[in-house]
């Protein structure tokens, strides 16, 4: 078990900005999202001055994940369209999986797949702003890449864990004393990502225990679930994937049955919309 007493864990990753293996353009971007008033004129120019990142923006804005395929050709037009808090959790998205690609490539194409099965039930449950669940889908699991890439020896021993019939997310609590939703919203609101989603990310093992947006984590959690029962995006983490009863009632399914059929219902129209993202694989 590690020995990191959990503020100085926080404290870690609120500083990893500061650390030399993170990649160069995160750490501009993480001097921009400190800014508590970044406006959309300042990060349309910090993402234009940015070749490589405009590319990596505007796939993703013009994939299934945002539902605007090939609509959006420039980064003011993408700004203007999905607005300051989706494009902040975007650009922080494209930027740390950069990384991920490289050494994580079964949790990146998780997050991509979760994303766009948040956003479909989203659109299926009749919730507003789509894309904001779509960028909560997408980082919901930024906790466990930043273990994977910061804490190493730490990671190796969580799954050591897993592999003697411990659930994940208890083998994290025995070995950082924190979850990677704790983490990844810690990160988040030190980059001042909108509550709303640091919020969603830190409970969506536990829905119900979020006060700003019960409903919204009860999304991620399902979009999550359902990834990991159609086996999209080859996530190895847990043997097992666990289903918090909660959302029954806060996303108005029946019980297990209807719940089933749902998802079942999804497979193929998911398993097309994530073919559709190989391109950003």
């Amino acid at each position: 078990m590690s020995n990191i007493d959990p503020k100085v864990l926080r404290q870690k990753v609120e500083n990893l900005n500061t650390l030399p293996t993170v990649p160069g353009a995160l750490q501009r971007l993480s001097a921009i999202m400190e800014k508590p008033r970044i406006t959309l004129v300042e990060i349309s120019a910090f993402i234009s001055n940015d070749p490589a990142l405009t590319t990596k923006v505007l796939k993703m804005v013009n994939s299934a994940i945002y539902g605007f395929p090939g609509r959006i050709a420039s980064v003011s037009h993408a700004t203007m369209l999905l607005g300051l808090n989706v494009i902040k959790g975007l650009l922080l998205g494209v930027s740390v999986f950069e990384w991920m690609q490289k050494t994580m490539k079964g949790l990146y194409e998780h997050s991509l797949a979760c994303a766009v099965a948040s956003r479909v039930i989203a659109q299926k449950k009749g919730l507003k702003e789509p894309e904001e669940v779509s960028v909560a889908g997408l980082l919901h699991d930024l906790g466990i890449s930043v273990v994977h890439r910061f804490m190493h020896s730490d990671f190796v021993a969580i799954h050591d864990l897993v592999a003697n019939g411990i659930s994940y997310n208890d083998a994290e609590l025995q070995v950082l004393g924190l979850s990677h939703g704790e983490i990844g919203e810690s990160l988040l609101k030190y980059w001042n990502i909108p509550e709303l989603i640091s919020d969603v990310v830190k409970y969506h093992h536990q829905p119900y225990l979020s006060q700003q947006a019960p409903t919204l984590a009860s999304v991620i959690h399902l979009a999550d679930y359902m990834t990991q029962m159609l086996k999209m995006g080859e996530l190895k983490m847990d043997t097992i994937a666990e289903l918090d009863h909660h959302i029954f009632s806060t996303l108005h399914v029946k019980d297990l049955t209807e719940l089933a059929h749902f998802i079942e219902g999804y497979r193929e129209p998911l398993k097309a919309q994530l073919e559709s993202l190989k391109y950003l694989i």
